[in-house]
This record gives C-alpha cells, sequence and structure tokens, in this order.
C-alpha cells in the first residue's frame, strides 16, 4: 500500500496488456469462475459470539457507499481508537501482516504485534460495536520475496493457513492481500493464491468476503482481473501515486494531468470497467495525503529542484491553520495547491483537501462503483472536514455540500 509508481516503461505496458488477456483464458482454464456465495445485506453468521475460531460476521453493507479506511500500523496508537470511533466507515482495514521464507506469518513484525496485541483487539472489537466490518491485511513487498512465494505452492498454502487461522482468532469479517512489484508471469499463481485463500477462509468463516487491493496501472489491472476472476469480493484500486519522489510535482490522484499524460483517475478506472473488472466489486482507493516538493521558484508550474517527500495532514497542522498560507485549488488536476518559502528556497505542496476529494468520490458514484476508500485513515487526524466528507460520501449525499469548503483545523 505505501508508494507504488504509476509509471512504467513502454516494453512492460505492453507485457501487462499481454498478460491480463493470458491471465483471464488460464485461469478461467485452471480455477473456472467461483461462483460467490449468498452475501445480501443484513445476512449474518450464524454463529454465537465469542465462538472459539467463529466470528460472527458484520453484514455486508449495501453496495454504492461503502467506505474502506487502511489503518497502518504506525498510526495505530492512543488516539486512534477515538479518531476511528468519529469517522464513519463500513471497512476498516489492519495493515498489516506478512509471512516469513517457510509462509509461516511474522510474528515478530510490528504490524502482526500491533494487530494481535491490546490495543488492535480493541479496534475490532469496537469496530463491530459500531457494525463497522473489519478485515485483516496481508501483504507481500518486493519483486524477490514475490517469486519465492509464488514459487511454491507449498509456502502459499502454508500463508493462506496461518491467515484464516489469525482471522478466525481476531474475529475479523475478511482478508486484503496487497500484493506489489509482482511479476506479471507470476499473475496466474497470484489468481490461484486468491481463489484458495477464499476458500480456506470462507469454510472456516462462511460469510467472510476476501478483497485484495491493486496498483493503477496496465499491471495492476491484469492482477485486478486477475483476483476478481478468481472469485475476490471487492478489488481496492490503488487511485494514487500518480506522482512520486522522482517525478515532477502533481497530483498523487489526478482527475486530469496538466503534463499532458493521460494517466488519471478517469484512465485507471476505464482500464479496470475496459478489462472486465466487475465495476460493482470495484473500491476507488484515494489519498489522505499529499507530496512536497522543493521546486526552483513561487511560480505554478516551477519544476523540481530535488525529489520530493511524503507530506502528511496531521503532521502539519499548524501549517495548514495558517490563515496567511491559504492552497490554491488546481482544476485540472483537482488538487490543492500551497507554494511556500523554505529556507533560501521553495517548496510546493500537493495535498487533496475535503474539498478537492468531493469530484473523486462523486466520480465513484457516477461510475457505480462499490465505493470508495482511504490510505490512510489517521494521517487526518485534527482535520474533522474528512470524517464529514466521509459520512457524506456513507450516505449518498455527495454534491454542493461537501464542494467548495477549507480544511477545518481541530482546535
Amino acid at each position: 500500500m505505501p508508494a507504488h509508481a504509476v509509471v512504467m516503461t513502454r516494453r512492460s505496458l505492453v507485457a501487462a496488456v499481454v498478460v491480463s488477456v493470458a491471465v483471464t483464458a488460464a485461469i478461467v482454464l485452471a480455477i473456472g469462475r467461483p461462483a460467490l456465495p449468498d452475501r445480501q445485506a443484513g445476512a449474518g453468521s450464524s454463529a454465537a459470539p465469542g465462538d472459539k475460531g467463529v466470528a460472527t460476521i458484520v453484514p455486508i453493507p449495501i453496495p454504492g457507499h461503502e467506505v474502506y479506511g487502511f489503518v497502518p500500523y504506525w498510526e495505530m496508537d492512543g488516539g486512534i481508537a477515538a479518531h476511528l470511533a468519529g469517522t464513519d466507515l463500513t471497512t476498516l482495514e489492519l495493515f498489516s501482516v506478512t509471512h516469513k521464507i517457510s509462509g509461516a506469518l511474522a510474528t515478530n513484525e510490528r504490524g502482526y504485534r500491533k494487530i494481535t496485541g491490546e490495543l488492535g483487539r480493541r479496534l475490532i472489537s469496537e469496530a463491530r460495536e459500531r457494525k463497522v466490518r473489519v478485515e485483516l491485511v496481508y501483504t507481500s513487498f518486493g519483486t524477490g520475496k514475490n517469486a519465492a512465494l509464488f514459487a511454491s505452492e507449498t509456502v502459499q498454502d502454508t500463508a493462506i493457513a496461518g491467515l484464516v487461522a489469525l482471522a478466525a482468532d481476531l474475529g475479523v469479517d475478511g482478508i486484503n492481500v496487497d500484493i506489489e512489484q509482482l511479476d506479471p508471469g507470476d499473475i496466474p499463481a497470484y489468481a490461484g493464491f486468491v481463489a484458495r485463500l477464499r476458500a480456506a477462509l470462507t469454510a472456516t468463516l462462511p460469510k467472510a468476503q476476501a478483497s485484495v487491493a491493486t496498483g493503477a496501472n496496465l499491471r495492476g489491472t491484469a492482477m485486478a482481473l486477475a483476483a476478481s476472476t478468481a472469485g475476490a469480493d471487492r478489488i481496492f484500486l490503488m487511485g494514487y501515486d500518480y506522482h512520486t519522489a522522482g517525478s515532477e510535482p502533481g497530483a498523487s490522484a489526478p482527475l486530469g494531468r496538466s503534463d499532458g499524460s493521460e494517466k488519471s483517475l478517469p484512465w485507471s478506472l476505464d482500464l479496470y470497467r475496459n478489462a472486465g473488472v466487475p465495476v460493482d466489486r470495484t473500491i476507488l482507493g484515494l489519498p489522505l495525503y499529499g507530496m512536497s516538493w522543493p521546486v526552483a521558484g513561487p511560480e505554478a508550474g516551477s519544476p523540481s529542484d530535488g525529489r520530493g517527500m511524503v507530506w502528511i495532514p496531521r503532521r502539519n497542522l499548524d501549517l495548514l491553520g495558517d490563515p496567511a498560507k491559504t492552497p490554491i485549488y488546481d482544476p485540472i488536476e483537482g488538487v490543492e495547491v500551497l507554494t511556500i518559502a523554505d529556507g533560501d528556497g521553495w517548496q510546493v505542496i500537493y495535498f487533496d483537501s475535503p474539498a478537492s476529494l468531493t469530484p473523486k468520490l462523486a466520480l465513484a458514484d457516477a461510475r457505480g462503483l462499490a465505493g470508495a476508500g482511504f490510505w490512510a485513515v489517521g494521517y487526518d487526524r485534527g482535520l474533522p472536514d474528512y470524517a464529514r466528507l466521509i459520512a457524506t460520501f456513507r450516505a449518498g449525499e455527495i454534491g454542493a455540500s461537501a464542494a467548495g469548503g477549507t480544511v477545518t483545523v481541530q482546535p
């Protein structure tokens, strides 16, 4: 889930397109199209609360205005529970656990310890009291790690067994799979992994869901298509990082492009739809962070003067609360732009405010998606307008009431 570049070489773009077609045929021949079980809103498990190894599944929301919120382990501190209580999510994603070389879960990793510890279990319990679904996020990052994982079904099945056992122990409602830096040749194995994970998960927790997080580029599209064909219940399109530390300044999640590139949120949604990724199972992921770059001057469009870095709103409350520093809305990319003096030079910050996120949420509505989601909940602490916007979307009321506002800093 952390930074992944959308930019690809022409060769890898072509390869990804070819793979997406080949993958579909290979998966259908190998595993067919698994029928999704009955998951109507309001359906629940017959298990009694507290039964060992069996979760009482929170009903799945009516598609259209689902709100996924990823909370990384580094945001799991003493204040996160209160923040989540005031954020109207339908699905809380606890990020993340991973595996060791053998496939066994890495129990010494900070993510595992945070999620399985007292605070993680409290977050799960309190979310369930609010009828918020909770998913355990499983990650595998890096070409080498993924190559080893998908070269061995034994390693994969060990990871699957560990994940399902942990999901049952925690009493969560599903597992999200976030695989990044995957070789296109491993996409069929990835699809098989998703299918076997989902089968094992629903065998233990019949009403649980298996979801995936996939990139906003062509390779991500191929992975999304493979996962949906393998039966994934939700596809979280990571609609951000279109501009990264090594690129020229711009929006992390652009509606359009000032530099003439076609790569944008509508472009990615078109890729998914045209490839056959089910629209009603797609969640549009949006950023609750920005990027800052040193630039040559204060003029709009000034070139970068070095590498950019991630910019977290809650770590910059003084700046956002300074009336002398008002961001300018870029109507092309759909983002707030703030240029400030930085020592002897200048810094430009591109970030999404509630106002700039509004048309992006409206885009999810207009495309008929299952909903939208955010990376990462917690980055918006101290800025209550974000929570109000999420509640507005959840209620199906995105529109003028949430547009055109400023970012309000919590007093």
